[in-house]
């Protein structure tokens, strides 16, 4: 609502009227802090709530916390409220029977805007700042939803970031700055995007070490864009399998960045005679620390 008027009136926003429209319902608005005219439905949620929600629920994602909330109204389908001769569920297939036919198309609850991508590599949605992988200066569609925003530009979504609540926050995915960070890898140790990853626990401590190891045989530009190349290759073919990759050469003493690729870009062939992890990588540290991964490959072969 854009505001709440005398009595029952309210002065209702574009988004709602065409919301009611689509669905082909009229709102009835109750007086602010009068839960008595609304009272069926003020007894209806307490004993959801007592009943189905009491302890608070505990969930991952806001997806897994509607599945318990529609799975808790099925179960609702067979409660018999007193005085009535038929259960929740029947009562509600006769009632149907009187109801218009929904729609053929769903109605899109995103709040829409086209922002443009400023220096920083960021659009302002709201009152906060989320960034996005697109030029400077290029407008993209923004999609506004309770617990996400999405960014999209020429048909495709190019973001996806948790929406935030608070007021002039910047939401940074170090993804976007990836290329930019490979140019300027002197940026990255301190850089906030990198930061926010580690709160977010996207950062595991072996990317650490691995690094630390990086730069410690090339140096701290070299070390730093070898390292800022394998975070690319992750965003290709999965974190979990960079994480993997770098805990397994890390384990054998190994601070190649060509092992780590070998190892995420080799997939096993099933006609041939399998090599273990430890014995591929120890090849390749046989090999030599500055061995291509060509050369690494070539004598795995062999």
């Amino acid at each position: 609502m854009k505001n709440i008027l005398q009595g029952y009136q309210r002065e209702e926003t574009a988004r709602f009227i065409a919301f009611r429209s689509h669905w082909g319902f009229r709102a009835e608005f109750c007086t602010p802090g009068r839960g008595n005219e609304k009272g069926g439905v003020e007894g209806e949620v307490g004993y959801f709530r007592r009943n189905h929600w009491t302890p608070v629920p505990k969930a991952r994602s806001l997806a897994e916390l509607n599945q318990s909330l529609e799975n808790a109204c099925r179960r609702d389908e067979s409660r018999q409220l007193a005085g009535r001769e038929v259960t929740v569920g029947v009562a509600m297939q006769a009632e149907q029977e009187h109801l218009l036919p929904l729609p053929g198309e769903d109605f899109e609850l995103a709040e829409v805007s086209f922002p443009r991508v400023d220096g920083s590599g960021c659009v302002r949605v709201r009152t906060n700042f989320y960034s996005v992988p697109v030029r400077a200066g290029s407008v993209v569609e923004a999609r506004v939803y309770p617990a996400q925003v999405e960014l999209w530009q020429e048909g495709g979504c190019v973001a996806r970031h948790e929406r935030c609540y608070g007021r002039r926050q910047q939401i940074l995915d170090l993804e976007h700055y990836l290329e930019v960070l490979e140019q300027k890898p002197g940026a990255l140790a301190g850089s906030k995007p990198l930061e926010q990853w580690r709160k977010l626990g996207r950062w595991p401590a072996c990317y650490d070490r691995f690094w630390e190891e990086l730069v410690r045989r090339h140096g701290k530009p070299s070390g730093t864009r070898q390292m800022i190349g394998l975070l690319q290759l992750g965003k290709a073919k999965g974190y979990a399998k960079l994480q993997a990759a770098l805990e397994s050469v890390l384990a054998l003493g190994c601070g190649d960045e060509a092992a780590v690729r070998y190892l995420m870009l080799t997939e096993p062939e099933p006609t041939r005679s399998p090599v273990s992890v430890k014995s591929t990588v120890s090849i390749l540290i046989w090999g030599g620390a500055t061995a291509s991964s060509e050369i690494c490959s070539s004598k795995v072969r062999i």
